[in-house]
């Protein structure tokens, strides 16, 4: 979804029209939803409790911005050809533009757009959904009723596959994620499609379907055999409660599948980038060319499927979440599509992440944590129509210290230690960079968010 810089050059100047407005008019409060600030930490799905009066139509809007500094050095078991010469530095400033609008009682619609971001020099839009969690407007009591406990969720939208997603950073807006990067494997992407949940005394269940694309896509070819898109079916299931005043427990599965895409992209679909810039990569480097530097994609591009189990524990300040994470699937040429071989079998990758933050003071403004993942995949290199490629085994461990402070609930100030090792990777083909891997350093980020 991209605009001509005459476009953007408009939206830029409306956005700071809008911003003076904020600076005085008080924002409205939306019905259902997850502030972008301090208040949206630890928020997953939003709730149903119906805190706030509907008194028409109502517009608020919102921004993400994140500015950081890095300092890393990596290195290889290669020498030649050479990774990417680091020093410390800042890497390009993130931003995203949210608008919310409460359209009806129950009724509201959010639209994200990212205004920069390392992957896309443009202005353009991420997603955008329709969330009905009333419906007051069908006239019917038996609706009504129904509809106590559901929640119907439409658009262009984040594919609500496991719980890793909620805690990310996303472009500008990175408050919400306690560490500077996410997982290694970074379960997200945008999809058309339909989300319905049923939510009471703390169980969850969601069931939902897109179209299996990151973009809108139409075509269904009959060549090669096999070829034909499905779209992407997935499903939700999870308990989340404060048992008392000093306990919440949640745990949740998630499970998501895809018989045949285009271009699936669960592991690959975030188009902003890493806050780990050029970390492993060979020179020469280009801002949108090396985006996404430090994670890992294990290529499940034709078919996929994927299951994870997310527990969360926050007991006083002390909180702890995890990641267990399966999934297997296959590019079109490994599974024959156009090619001269037979399928083969499908690849698997496997993430475990763990976390633990301590938050303290007296609105727990500050915290410190530790955070370690690991993931083990069988890696696809050199397929093409006329030949078969190889397959190995690899490893990628990262391990992070972090602490943060938020001065304001709009505010924060975080930084982190991280290392992360390679292993298994060969000294040739397509991926020899990470042959003997290894990167260091720190990062020091600040996030506003409101």
């Amino acid at each position: 979804m991209k605009t001509k810089s005459a476009t953007l050059r408009s939206l830029l100047l409306v956005f700071g029209l809008m911003l003076g407005w904020t600076a005085w008019a008080q924002q409205p409060t939306i019905q259902y939803w997850r502030p972008y600030d301090k208040r949206g930490i630890n928020v997953f799905e939003t709730s149903k409790e119906d805190t706030v009066i509907y008194d028409g139509l109502k517009m608020r809007l919102g921004a993400g911005f994140t500015q950081g500094y890095q300092k890393f050095s990596h290195s290889n078991g290669l020498a030649a050809p050479a990774l990417y010469e680091m020093g410390g530095g800042f890497p390009l400033a993130q931003a995203n533009f949210n608008i919310d609008v409460q359209l009806y009682d129950g009724v509201s619609l959010n639209l994200v757009s990212y205004m920069s971001s390392h992957h896309h020099n443009e202005f353009w839009v991420k997603g955008g959904y329709l969330q009905i969690d009333k419906v007051g407007f069908l006239k019917s009591e038996f609706f009504d009723n129904l509809w106590k406990n559901l929640t119907l969720k439409v658009g262009h939208m984040e594919v609500n596959y496991g719980d890793a997603h909620f805690r990310r950073s996303d472009g500008g807006h990175t408050l919400w994620n306690p560490w500077i990067e996410n997982n290694i494997m970074d379960a997200f992407t945008t999809e058309i499609g339909a989300e319905l949940y049923f939510k009471k005394d703390g169980f969850l269940l969601m069931g939902g379907f897109t179209d299996g694309e990151i973009q809108g896509n139409i075509s269904n070819p009959s060549q090669p055999d096999g070829a034909k898109r499905k779209p992407s079916l997935y499903a939700k299931i999870g308990f989340d409660k404060q048992l008392n005043d000093n306990l919440r427990v949640r745990l949740t599965g998630s499970a998501m599948t895809t018989k045949s895409s285009a271009s699936n992209t669960l592991f690959g679909g975030d188009r902003t980038g890493s806050n780990y810039q050029y970390v492993m990569e060979n020179a020469p480097v280009t801002l949108t060319g090396n985006a996404f530097s430090g994670r890992f994609n294990p290529g499940f591009r034709d078919n996929i499927t994927a299951f994870v189990i997310n527990p969360f524990v926050k007991f006083n300040g002390l909180e702890v979440f995890g990641t267990l994470e399966w999934a297997k699937g296959n590019s079109a040429f490994e599974n024959g599509e156009g090619a001269t071989y037979a399928a083969q079998d499908d690849r698997k990758a496997s993430q475990t992440a763990v976390e633990a933050l301590y938050r303290f003071g007296k609105e727990e403004q500050f915290y410190v944590g530790a955070r370690y993942i690991k993931v083990d995949a069988t890696v696809a290199e050199g397929y093409t129509a006329a030949a078969a490629g190889t397959r190995y085994d690899i490893t990628i461990d990262r391990t992070s210290f972090g602490a943060g402070w938020f001065i304001t609930r709009n505010i924060l100030l975080k930084g982190e230690y991280v290392t992360q090792n390679y292993d298994g990777f060969r000294d040739t083909g397509a991926n020899n960079r990470f042959y003997n891997g290894k990167f260091d350093g720190f990062v020091i980020q600040g996030a506003i968010s409101f």
